[in-house]
């Protein structure tokens, strides 16, 4: 007999535990008793003794008469003996979780183990256990309150509260006919639990066709986690369904004659649904998306997902837009072992706001050609769309198509050792807004740029030597202003740095050629231009350190001044065109910067000297930076001649100074800012403000405060928390989340790019409401109300404009709720009591 351990009272050290019929053993027949199991109450189940002392052999002689059958004969001493004793103490090696599947074939060679109150049979024929019933064979387990077994067709059948737990998950009912061998029968009115994602049902039958493959009956099936202590429970979601076949092997559910429950109501007649029983790809319809926009109105969106192989697969997405028509979309993906890429296109045959036909493709691609001479990457980009209005009509479609400025590339980079060179060719569509015109960038067609940079030159010397040449062409609609034309340069870079623990100095000596053919001469008749141009500087700097104990913890504090100089002579450049150069923002990185500007086709005739201090505040234990302060000034010793069209010399001594700082509070608070100050204006020309809270996961608080003088000023709030006191209560069930971002313009005053929303985790669902306000133009916003249902276990989120993407881009530090993942269920958690 086996008893149940119950923590807190006494167990017995051994006790007898089953029967074993053997179909293999020799000399036994086909179904002979082979032996007793005794097990100790400190072992395991699965981890048994395979001995019996000498004092227990009258309770093994009385049980096996009881059972009308024939012992074995001792065994020889040795390796199996089963009656000598221990020889040695008994080594037990744990592991983490007992073996959950037996292969087939070894399956097929197991014994077959009953045990009960009362057991009667022959050797040959049927038996019979009553009472706690229990029959295993390898990862299968059956309980039932009566049990028969037939040993020649290897067929259990069990009544009263019968209990199936296997490799592929639990099952409980009133009556059991199953072949043990080839596990096939039927189990009448059950309720199953799914071991891989714990998903589970009731049904009238269950038909088990094979180990892998099964079908339920007027049953119903759910991913939510049923409360055993609740007599009114009732899943969030459910499907109902005729016809409900399950196949592991293929990691597909289907359902016929199906309908979809949520919260006991019935919502979507399905006659044929198929789902994935993991989380592994399946191709199937993806949850919808529904939202209302302030000028294409109702929307809805139905994505279909096709898993086309293990490395492809695409995603249509028809939607429905009531004011506009139907925008038929679709995304391809594919990974290749040299080759990747992926390919998107939406197509929308007549839009009524417009009267005319609305495309956009984006496309990208990625390629490795193996080569004597190194790999060679190869790369292409597409952006297009049909018109000037894509952009404001259609903010959200994805891939940067809501960008004024859509970059197609072909390139091919080569690079061996020292050595890199790059093809490109790289062309622009410019969207363009009649309150907002923009000057197009030239479109490079093509680029041609080589470089070497030796690691090891010899003596501590850094070189960098640089060649390009680059055939730039003007949007033909600015032909007048814009001229094309080709430009080739040379640049060679020498630096000697010198770099120990008390600080670091670096000399360089750069110079820098460059020619231009024009195809149309510029004023002045000009169509040819050279230019070179030395450009010397020195980059010093200084690092002191001292221990100091703020606020009972230990800190290294560092000072460390630094010293920029860089001279480069006049050269007058105002009648060369700007094919990709621009004046460089005013940060701390670009004040220690040896040009002005970024690009080749402007080098600032500087004479300047950046003075800068930081010092930094460390963790004495750990080096953690807990806080930085920075603070720079440039001094000007000439006037800046060179500079961008339109834009006056700069003659100022002392530029602006910049303030920074970021301070880690603890690992909960953050906050981070800059500002630059004019001295001679004695106010600030531009600062930014931002600081964080995060206690914890899906708890964010983040707040911006950012200004220009005479431009703008914008405060931002941005956050994601959970509400509360509403819900996540006993009793309450789910919790849910406010989350949003907030973006107010003090010089307007008015709210721009707002996204607000609401979020409830039902552990197996989720639910989505946003509504989201985001500036197409200065004059214009676009308002849309997005709405979302994720259900577990029957497909996940991944493409599509959707309220969880713009979560995603517009609120800071966001984290994505996901339906509650457990992990497979044990069928040993109460293996065995």
């Amino acid at each position: 007999m086996s008893r149940r351990f119950v923590p807190g009272v006494h167990r017995p050290c051994w006790y007898i535990r089953a029967f074993v019929f053997d179909a293999a053993t020799p000399g036994c027949g086909p179904h002979g008793i082979q032996g007793i199991f005794v097990t100790h109450a400190a072992v395991p189940a699965r981890q048994r003794l395979r001995g019996v002392a000498s004092a227990l052999s009258a309770a093994a002689a009385a049980l096996t008469s009881a059972a009308h059958a024939q012992a074995v004969p001792p065994q020889p001493a040795g390796a199996g003996d089963w009656n000598g004793p221990l020889r040695a103490p008994l080594q037990l090696q744990g592991t983490a979780q007992l073996q959950e599947q037996v292969p087939p074939e070894q399956a097929a060679r197991r014994p077959v183990h009953l045990s009960g109150q009362s057991i009667e049979g022959s050797q040959n024929g049927p038996v019979r256990v009553r009472g706690n019933a229990r029959l295993r064979r390898a990862d299968a387990l059956i309980q039932a309150d009566e049990l028969h077994y037939d040993q020649a067709s290897q067929t259990a059948t069990a009544s009263g509260q019968v209990q199936i737990e296997a490799d592929s998950g639990s099952y409980r009912g009133s009556a059991l006919q199953l072949n043990v061998q080839t596990y096939q029968g039927h189990f009448d009115d059950v309720r199953y639990q799914l071991r891989e994602n714990r998903a589970h049902g009731q049904a009238r039958r269950v038909d088990f066709l094979d180990r892998e493959r099964y079908v339920v009956h007027e049953g119903d099936y759910t991913t939510c986690q049923r409360s055993e202590y609740d007599p009114d429970w009732r899943p969030a979601w459910r499907i109902r369904a005729r016809e409900l076949r399950l196949d592991r092997v293929a990691d597909v559910g289907v359902a016929r004659g199906a309908a979809l429950e949520f919260m006991g109501v019935p919502v979507l007649p399905v006659p044929y649904l198929s789902f994935p029983l993991s989380d592994r790809r399946k191709t199937g319809l993806l949850p919808p998306t529904l939202g209302l926009d302030s000028v294409s109105g109702l929307q809805y969106t139905q994505p279909f997902y096709w898993n086309i192989a293990p490395n492809r697969d695409a995603t249509l997405s028809p939607t429905l837009m009531a004011r506009r028509g139907i925008d038929l979309g679709g995304q391809f993906r594919y990974l290749e072992r040299s080759f990747s890429g992926e390919l998107a296109a939406r197509y929308m045959p007549s839009d009524r706001l417009r009267d005319r036909d609305r495309w956009s493709m984006a496309a990208r691609h990625r390629h490795t050609l193996h080569s004597p001479l190194g790999d060679i990457q190869l790369g292409a980009q597409l952006n297009r769309v049909s018109d000037n209005d894509y952009w404001r009509d259609f903010p959200r479609s994805g891939y940067g198509l809501n960008e004024r400025l859509l970059p197609s590339e072909l390139n091919a980079h080569w690079q061996r050792g020292d050595w890199q060179l790059r093809l490109r060719a790289l062309k622009w569509q410019t969207l363009q807004d009649a309150d907002a015109i923009i000057l197009p960038p030239y479109d490079m067609l093509p680029q041609l740029n080589l470089r070497y940079q030796p690691w090891a030159l010899g003596h501590g010397l850094d070189l960098h030597v640089e060649f390009d040449s680059t055939r730039f062409r003007a949007d033909r609609d600015f032909a007048a202003q814009l001229t094309d034309g080709q430009r080739s340069y040379a640049l060679a870079r020498l630096s000697r740095p010198w770099v120990a623990p008390q600080g670091f100095i670096t000399p360089a000596v750069q110079l820098h050629a460059s020619q231009y053919r024009f195809d149309a001469p510029l004023s002045g008749g000009l169509r040819r231009h050279s230019r070179v141009l030395p450009t010397y500087s020195l980059d010093a700097g200084l690092v002191f350190e001292r221990e100091l104990r703020w606020l009972g913890r230990d800190l290294l504090q560092t000072l460390e001044p630094r010293a920029f100089y860089t001279y480069t002579p006049y050269r007058d450049q105002s009648m060369l065109p700007m094919y990709d150069t621009a004046e460089l923002d005013f940060t701390f990185a670009s004040i220690y910067a040896p040009n002005s500007f970024v690009g080749h086709d402007r080098i600032a005739d500087d004479n300047v000297l950046t003075l800068g201090l930081s010092s930094r505040f460390l963790g004495a234990g750990d080096g953690a930076e807990l806080a930085r302060l920075s603070i720079a000034q440039r001094l000007r010793f000439e006037d800046q001649r060179v500079t961008a069209p339109g834009v006056a010399p700069y003659t100022a001594r002392w530029s602006d100074i910049l303030l920074g700082g970021a301070v880690n509070w603890s690992p909960r608070w953050a906050s981070s800012g800059i500002i630059q100050y004019n001295l001679d204006e004695r106010r600030t020309a531009r600062y930014t403000l931002t600081g964080h809270y995060k206690p914890g996961d899906y708890r964010v608080l983040s707040m911006g405060y950012r200004m220009k003088a005479d431009a703008s000023k914008h405060a931002e709030l941005g956050w994601q928390w959970p509400l509360a006191w509403w819900g996540d209560a006993p009793g309450q069930g789910g919790r849910w989340y406010s989350v949003g971002r907030l973006n107010y313009s003090m010089r307007d005053k008015k709210l721009v790019d707002t996204v607000v929303g609401v979020e409830y985790n039902g552990c197996c669902w989720i639910g989505r409401v946003v509504v989201e306000r985001l500036q197409n133009s200065a004059r214009n916003a676009n308002t849309r109300l997005l709405l979302q249902l994720e259900l577990a276990g029957i497909s996940r989120i991944n493409v599509g404009s959707n309220p969880l993407n713009s979560l995603r881009n517009h609120v800071p530090y966001y984290q994505e709720i996901r339906p509650q993942s457990l992990p497979p269920a044990s069928r040993f958690s109460e293996y065995g009591q």
